[in-house]
C-alpha cells in the first residue's frame, strides 16, 4: 500500500496542493488555483485584505482535483502539512466564524503602532528579546483592530495566522505554532515563550492566542464534515505547519546554520539559517524560529523580504500588453537591451511599506527615463534588475549580521524561471545558485511526513529531491552588475 502525504501552500496569489508519495518523494498529483492571481482588496491606501473563506474554497477545489488525479485509497493518506503566507491576521468568534477580512502580510496600516511600540518598549528590549521591532507584524495588526474596531475586537475568540485558519477548517481545532508566534512578534526569545511585556503593552489578552505546537507535530485530525467536502477520509492527522518562507527553506533542505534559500514570487525573499539569535539593529531583516528549532538545539531563520517582486513583473505585464504578453516573451524582450538597461533604474517598492526600508513608504519609481531612448524592453529589464538590486541591498544587511552568503537554493519557479533574473541575481550578489524541482506545497507534504513519524528526522524527508541545475557568477558580468547596483543605490538615495 502506498503511503501518501498532502501539502498545502496557501499564498496570497494562489493555493497549491500536492499529493506526494512518501517512499519515493515523487509527486503523484498537484493542482494550483485560481489560474489567475487571487484578488487583494485595498479598502484604503496601503491596506491589503483577503477573505479567508476564499483560501478555503481553493483548498477544497485543489484537494478534490488531486484526490481524483491520484486515486487515493482508504488508509493510504498518512498526514497533511500546511504552508501559508506569513504575518497575516485572521479573527474568528466562538463559533469559528470569520469576524472580518484577514489583514495580510503586505498591509501597512499598523506601521505607526509598531514604531511607537519599538520606541516605548525600548529598542534594547525589542531587539534583545523579540529580535525585531514590533513593526508591521501580526501583533501590531491586532492592536490596530483593538484601537479602530472595538466591536470586532470584542467578538474575538481566537486570532490565527492564515495556516492556522486552514487547519481549523480541516479539523475544527485551533492551534498555532511556536514559529508562527515568533513571526507575529509575540515571542520572547530569551524566555523561549510568549512576550508578556508586549501583550501587556498592547493590552492583548493571552487567551486570544491559540495553544502553540511545534512545526512537526499532530494538531488535530480531519473531521467528518471536512472529509466529506474534500473527498478524504476522516481521521487523517494534520502533522505540520509553517509560514511560507521557513517552509520554502525546508522544502529545499535548508536546515542548518549557513544554508540559504530564496524565492521570487509575489514578494522576493532570502532566508538564511543561523544557530545564533542575531538581529539587525534597524530591523530591516527579521529573525524568527526556524521549523527545526529546539531550545536545546536552536535554529533561527533570518528573513529578507522585498514586497515588490513578482507583483511588479505582473503589473508591467498587464500595463504593457494586457494578458496577451507572456512572461517568456517579456524575458526575451528584456534580453534585447544590455545590462543596466542603458541607464534606466527601477525602484520596486510599490507594494506597501518595505521592511528593508525601515517600513517607510518609498514607493515604486523609474529613474533616468529617456523618452528618446527607452522603450518597454528597457522598462522590463530595469524592473527585473531593480528587484535584484533590492534583494542585494538586503543581502548586504545580512552580511553585516555575520551570515555567510555563498550558495543559495531555489525552487524552479516564478521569477527564477527568467534567465535574465537568474543572471542578475548570481552576478550582482556573487553567489552560486542551485535549482531544485520543488515548491512550498511539496515541502509541506514532506514536513507532514516528519510529523506523522514516517521520517524519523526533518533531514530524512528529502528522498527524491534532486538538484536540476546550478549557476555560477561570470567574472565578465560581475563588474557590470555592480555598476547596475551602484546606479540603483544612487537613485534610491535621491528619494530618501
Amino acid at each position: 500500500m502506498r503511503r501518501l502525504l498532502i501539502g498545502y501552500d496557501i499564498g496570497s496569489s494562489s493555493v497549491k496542493t500536492t499529493l506526494l508519495d512518501a517512499d519515493t518523494g515523487k509527486v503523484v498529483a498537484a493542482e494550483g488555483l485560481p489560474k489567475v492571481e487571487m484578488p487583494i482588496d485595498a479598502p484604503q491606501k496601503d491596506w491589503a485584505e483577503q477573505d479567508p473563506l476564499m483560501w478555503w474554497k481553493y483548498v477544497v477545489e485543489t484537494t478534490q482535483a488531486v484526490v481524483k488525479k491520484g486515486g487515493i485509497k482508504a488508509g493510504e493518506l498518512k498526514g497533511i502539512g500546511i504552508s501559508y503566507q506569513m504575518h497575516g491576521l485572521v479573527l474568528v468568534d466562538k463559533n469559528q466564524e470569520v469576524i472580518r477580512p484577514a489583514i495580510i502580510w503586505c498591509d501597512s496600516r499598523a506601521v505607526a503602532i509598531g514604531n511607537k511600540a519599538f520606541e516605548d518598549l525600548g529598542k534594547d528590549f525589542c531587539l534583545s528579546n523579540l529580535l525585531n521591532s514590533p513593526g508591521n507584524f501580526t501583533a501590531s495588526k491586532l492592536k490596530w483592530v483593538k484601537e479602530n474596531e472595538p466591536g470586532n475586537y470584542a467578538k474575538i475568540h481566537k486570532i490565527m495566522l492564515p495556516g492556522d485558519f486552514i487547519a481549523m477548517k480541516l479539523t475544527g481545532e485551533i492551534f498555532t505554532s511556536e514559529t508562527g508566534l515568533s513571526e507575529g512578534v509575540f515571542w520572547d526569545f530569551k524566555k523561549n515563550g510568549l512576550s508578556n511585556e508586549l501583550l501587556a503593552y498592547y493590552g492583548v489578552e493571552k487567551s486570544l492566542l491559540a495553544e502553540a505546537v511545534t512545526s512537526f507535530s499532530e494538531s488535530g485530525k480531519i473531521n467528518a464534515q471536512a472529509a466529506e467536502l474534500l473527498g478524504l477520509e476522516a481521521g487523517v492527522p494534520v502533522t505540520y505547519r509553517a509560514g511560507d518562507q521557513p517552509n520554502n527553506a525546508y522544502s529545499l533542505n535548508v536546515l542548518n546554520a549557513g544554508e540559504l534559500a530564496t524565492t521570487a514570487g509575489t514578494s522576493g525573499t532570502v532566508y538564511g539559517v543561523s544557530n545564533q539569535a542575531v538581529y539587525d539593529p534597524q530591523s530591516r531583516v527579521n529573525t524568527f524560529l526556524h521549523v527545526n528549532h529546539q531550545e536545546s538545539d536552536p535554529h533561527y531563520g533570518v528573513l529578507l523580504c522585498v514586497n515588490g517582486t513578482g507583483i511588479l513583473n505582473s503589473w508591467l505585464r498587464k500595463l504593457l500588453d494586457g494578458q496577451s504578453l507572456g512572461y517568456e516573451e517579456m524575458n526575451d524582450l528584456a534580453s534585447e537591451v544590455p545590462v543596466g538597461a542603458e541607464g534606466l533604474s527601477f525602484i520596486p517598492f510599490g507594494n506597501g511599506v518595505e521592511r528593508i526600508m525601515e517600513n517607510k513608504p518609498v514607493g515604486a519609481h523609474l529613474s533616468g527615463l529617456n523618452l528618446l531612448k527607452h522603450d518597454k524592453r528597457h522598462v522590463i529589464r530595469a524592473g527585473q534588475e531593480g528587484i535584484v538590486s533590492a534583494l542585494t541591498f538586503g543581502f548586504n544587511v545580512m552580511k553585516n549580521m555575520g551570515l555567510q552568503l555563498n550558495t543559495v537554493k531555489a525552487g524552479r519557479a516564478n521569477m527564477f524561471l527568467s534567465p535574465l533574473f537568474r543572471e542578475a541575481f548570481v552576478n550582482m550578489n556573487e553567489v552560486s545558485l542551485e535549482f531544485y524541482d520543488t515548491d512550498g506545497s511539496q515541502g509541506a507534504a514532506r514536513g507532514a511526513g516528519v510529523g506523522a513519524g514516517i521520517y524519523a528526522h526533518p533531514s530524512e524527508a528529502f528522498v527524491g529531491l534532486e538538484k536540476v541545475a546550478s549557476f555560477e557568477p561570470d567574472t565578465k558580468l560581475v563588474a557590470a552588475y555592480k555598476e547596475v547596483f551602484d546606479n540603483w543605490q544612487a537613485s534610491l538615495d535621491k528619494l530618501k
